[in-house]
């Protein structure tokens, strides 16, 4: 039986646990069953930076890359960018019929060669807004993993190993992914749609059923905010009674939380958006440019346009010394 040649094609600063996640999977995979005849395959998308330090095992793609049944892309930051004669390559590949997909950031230099256009992809929660942004034709969602035709994708993290073991699911059979699971302890196989987010309840630290309904309701009504009298009616009890749960499990009273939570979100779209200072202001709810950008101020310690400056500034003296960037 031919073995399936299984690429792995690496950006630099791919973080080691995303490669792991995958290539443990399909190493306990061949253990346990004697048809699960994969080979992993480590390519790298460019020629590592002398000087770098350390770097993840691989070799130039060059000479290996069309010999793959299926490929994924793995990177952990979304400024991977792919090269001319890869984005040929890739693009071949896809022709010839393999599958292709991607792992973490791995959906962007996928995404632009256009071979995500009109596929769902599974986006990580921190990028959604910038994803969105520069790739409107494609369907980024929420989800840990998805399987779109023969295009697959997990947003990172654990839910590398939950698509993988998807895979040897519909390869070999429900059987195998679940001896593969037991083997490496993980709890339970999760679905492709289950939501990436932990549930709320744990973030908040509290199980208290009418502070989570509370919660659930500003994060669904960030760009018109609802009242404190609002919410309280909105949950049954009383406002001094709302007040009092989120002081008893929050340490602050409704309202500031609800700030809290609308700036938290202008602050993910100003580093992740080129939308203007005044659309993000609106679209978190506060009714002018001004009223922004003095809340902002006074709960981070710079104005939003301070704050993206110094940001972009910062990445683009990073990634290229030389150059600047206007915020």
């Amino acid at each position: 039986m031919t073995a399936q040649r299984i690429g792995f094609l690496l950006w630099p600063q791919t973080r080691a646990l995303t490669l792991a996640l995958a290539e443990e999977a399909l190493r306990v995979a061949r253990r346990l069953h004697p048809e699960a005849l994969y080979d992993p395959v480590f390519m790298l998308a460019e020629t590592p930076a002398e000087g770098d330090g350390w770097h993840l095992p691989g070799k130039p793609w060059q000479g290996l890359l069309e010999q793959c049944q299926r490929v994924f892309l793995v990177a952990d930051e979304a400024s991977a960018q792919v090269a001319p004669p890869l984005a040929a390559a890739l693009k071949q590949l896809v022709r010839g019929g393999s599958s292709v997909g991607a792992l973490s950031a791995g959906i962007y230099p996928l995404a632009q060669l256009g071979l995500l256009d009109g596929y769902r992809a599974a986006v990580h929660w921190r990028w959604q807004d910038d994803f969105t942004e520069r790739y409107p034709k494609v369907i980024a969602t929420n989800h840990l993993f998805e399987w779109d035709r023969d295009r697959l994708s997990a947003c990172g993290g654990m839910a590398v190993l939950d698509l993988l073991l998807a895979v040897l699911s519909r390869d070999h059979g429900a059987e195998l992914a679940g001896a593969v699971s037991e083997e490496l302890v993980v709890e339970r196989i999760r679905e492709g749609s289950e939501r990436q987010r932990i549930p709320l309840k744990n973030r908040l630290g509290s199980s208290h059923p009418k502070l989570t309904q509370a919660v659930l309701l500003m994060e669904a009504n960030i760009e018109e905010p609802l009242t404190t009298d609002e919410i309280a009616q909105h949950v049954c009890v009383s406002r001094r009674q709302l007040e009092r749960i989120f002081k008893q499990y929050l340490n602050r009273v409704p309202s500031q939380y609800y700030l809290e939570l609308r700036l938290n979100r202008a602050r993910q779209m100003l580093m992740q958006t080129s939308k203007s200072i005044i659309q993000i202001g609106l679209s978190c709810g506060f009714s002018s440019g001004p009223h922004f950008s003095s809340a902002y101020r006074n709960f981070f310690g710079v104005t939003p346009r301070e704050d993206r400056n110094q940001r972009r500034g910062h990445g683009a003296a990073e990634a290229a010394p030389a150059v600047s960037e206007r915020g």
